[in-house]
């Protein structure tokens, strides 16, 4: 037509620069030359996973959505594993192949531990075996964001985070994954009190919250992070650790 070909003209005289015409699709087609092609071996699948811990109880959360960009592959992948009655892991921000591999390592690891101890491991030696086995791979990293919750050897709410080497931490709050940036604010502010003047500071291993209030806590962040962030939704998964076991709970999120 008219305008394409003025348009044409324009460009063949330098008129418009080239990333404006790039931007409306009216690029010129360069004859030859190099093209360069990329691959990755990971697909980041998103969604995300939340933990905290209070006196006698741990409180660990994720979302159902598994996506792939801006594309919703299902409304239902869990990213919660009970590994013992008393621990619990959670990955979120993750590629889905790799949870896979590490789930299926872990269960491997875990039923040669207790056939050869007697006994299921702890929380804390749950957390150490999962840092070696993310730190072996530190070369070719198996590209998952890990929460450990459960109690520890007094009774104690624990979680343990990691990065994506194995670097392990032990702390009161966390979030990992596509709604980290969202949630994690939240968390330092209302349970970690480190924006708030003149209060008391929460005590060292745990948050003083009881078991509704901190769910409630839990509930209210999924929801305000499924209002902005596109691959956090559908449902989420709260799992509540203490010394009867594991309690599961189901909570819905907005579907689109």
């Amino acid at each position: 037509c008219l305008v394409r070909s003025r348009l044409r003209t324009a460009m063949a005289s330098a008129a418009i620069p080239a990333d404006v015409a790039a931007l409306s699709g009216y690029a010129p087609q360069t004859a030859g030359g190099p093209h360069q092609h990329q691959w990755s071996p990971y697909v980041m699948n998103s969604g995300t996973v939340m933990a905290i811990c209070g006196k006698d109880f741990a409180v660990i959360a994720g979302d159902t959505r598994m996506s792939v960009g801006y594309q919703i592959q299902s409304r239902n992948v869990g990213k919660l594993l009970k590994i013992t009655d008393r621990t619990v892991l959670g990955t979120g921000g993750h590629c889905q192949a790799d949870t896979l591999q590490l789930h299926k390592l872990i269960h491997a690891r875990l039923t040669q531990y207790e056939h050869q101890n007697h006994k299921p491991a702890k929380t804390s030696a749950v957390a150490q075996l999962v840092s070696q086995m993310l730190y072996n791979r530190r070369f070719f990293p198996l590209l998952t964001k890990n929460i450990i919750a459960g109690l520890d050897e007094d009774g104690v709410g624990a979680i343990y985070t990691f990065d994506v080497v194995g670097c392990l931490e032990r702390v009161r709050v966390a979030c990992d994954g596509s709604g980290e940036e969202l949630i994690q604010p939240v968390l330092d502010n209302i349970l970690e009190r480190q924006h708030q003047q003149g209060t008391a500071a929460p005590p060292p291993l745990h948050v003083d919250y009881s078991r509704q209030e901190v769910i409630n806590i839990v509930k209210d962040a999924f929801t305000s992070a499924g209002e902005r962030e596109i691959t956090t939704g559908d449902h989420v998964d709260i799992w509540v650790i203490d010394k009867d076991g594991v309690h599961q709970e189901k909570f819905d999120l907005k579907y689109d």
